[in-house]
């Protein structure tokens, strides 16, 4: 395993609900006991005059309210998660999941009911004192601030935790920051694929997933070694399988060796993952959307929001022209495409318009999306917002029976811009 793929690991076990609980669980022992370690350095007489004698009423208070307070937060969250899982999608819910405010809160709330039971076994064994009640006192008033600051900001997200609203705007903040980074380095630090040649000799998996993370240096390790290169065929995102490439060597011996080694470079997993793949959180996006039009919710309002934020991130990126001089070249011995334009508008333009087609109002914001896309001023992807607007409109032609729904619609498409021909259908 590559320190690339161990830091994968480390962020992703990071993000566990758990961990961060164990940590605050930990500081809370910590503190707690802290008391009896310093309390030869604090005057006796101190904790007659500050009232430290109280302490052991104010763990009580705490340990029984911060019971109940953890048990409550974690039943909400997890009716949070479900209702995210069913208005949205499942793949959005994992967000909610990793959301640190909410993991930071939960965390919040059991370390200071551990804080208040540790606390009250030292007292009851005596090991304070005087002094080391002072000490103890003022890390319970400690504690007690940061419990309603973090009920403030608790109560504030639980108004809107788990609604379909802030799910979707959850998935934009993961996907923009995904594009981000992609744009800052589109190839991973390797160099752009002029193509994979004739003569290379192809290596594929013998596992079944999807691709997670890419270690180029790795690959560039392995090329240098052998002076060859390396051409990668399977970005992160794409399902690998046996048969279909994840590399294409030039240069490199067919060894058991060399495809073992090219193998490790590649992370596989059940679940798709925003770390490498910005197409991921467009086709989560267009999950959210396809739901909302579905029959069994039939929620137009949020089909129209998804191609409000879809437009929006869409944009972002196709302003973003100079991304490709920016990237540095790290790994010149190691290839890497670059994400398909057109394929980023069809995991997001294509279920809406399916599952739209039928509804006056999508069609109609769909077509003002796809001009507004095309006005950025980037080439390729105005050239793919033209190609899905035209394929939108033959659509939405095809499943609206009425005919002043179609005027009004030929009319729009006019207005916004012309990307198609407004009579068409």
């Amino acid at each position: 395993m590559t320190l690339a793929q161990l830091k994968l690991i480390l962020r992703r076990e990071l993000r566990r609900m758990w961990v961060r609980a164990a940590i605050y669980c930990a500081l809370a022992i910590v503190t707690a006991l802290v008391g009896a370690l310093v309390k030869t350095w604090i005057p006796e007489a101190l904790a007659g005059r500050i009232g430290a004698d109280s302490v052991g009423n104010l763990l009580g208070i705490l340990a029984a309210s911060m019971l109940a307070v953890s048990t409550f937060s974690l039943s909400t969250m997890v009716s949070a998660y479900g209702s995210a899982s069913t208005n949205a999608t499942p793949r959005a819910a994992r967000l909610l999941i990793a959301d640190s405010s909410a993991q930071g809160a939960l965390a919040t709330f059991i370390g200071a009911f551990l804080f208040s039971v540790v606390g009250l076994i030292a007292l009851s064994t005596g090991i304070y004192g005087d002094s080391g009640r002072v000490v103890l006192f003022a890390a319970t008033v400690l504690v007690i601030v940061l419990i309603t600051l973090t009920l403030l900001r608790w109560i504030e997200q639980l108004s809107s935790f788990g609604r379909v609203g802030a799910t979707i705007n959850l998935v934009e903040d993961v996907t923009r920051r995904a594009v981000q980074r992609y744009l800052d380095d589109p190839h991973l630090g390797a160099a752009p694929s002029p193509g994979v040649p004739d003569d290379a000799v192809r290596i594929d998996t013998r596992e079944i997933g999807y691709i997670e993370h890419v270690d180029i240096a790795l690959l560039a390790e392995l090329a240098a070694e052998h002076d060859g290169e390396i051409h990668v065929a399977a970005l992160p995102g794409v399902f690998a399988t046996p048969g279909r490439a994840l590399v294409a060597t030039r240069g490199l011996p067919a060894t058991e060796a060399v495809t073992r080694r090219v193998r490790s470079a590649f992370t596989i997993s059940d679940e798709r993952s925003f770390e490498q793949d910005p197409r991921f959180g467009f086709v989560v996006l267009a999950e959210i959307g396809s739901r909302a039009l579905s029959p069994g919710i039939n929620d137009a309002g949020t089909a129209i929001d998804i191609i409000g934020t879809a437009t929006r991130l869409l944009c972002e990126w196709a302003r973003e022209t100079s991304a490709e001089a920016r990237a540095e070249i790290r790994h010149a011995r190691v290839f890497v495409p670059v994400v398909t334009v057109d394929d980023v508008f069809g995991d997001v333009v294509v279920p809406i318009a399916r599952d739209g087609a039928s509804v006056v109002e999508i069609a109609i914001r769909l077509q003002k999306g796809l001009a507004a896309i095309a006005a950025c001023g980037n080439p390729d992807f105005a050239a793919a917002a033209r190609h899905h607007a035209g394929l939108a409109m033959a659509r939405a032609m095809a499943a609206l029976d009425f005919e002043p729904d179609r005027e009004v619609l030929r009319r729009t498409v006019i207005e916004a811009g012309g990307l198609v021909d407004g009579h068409c259908g």
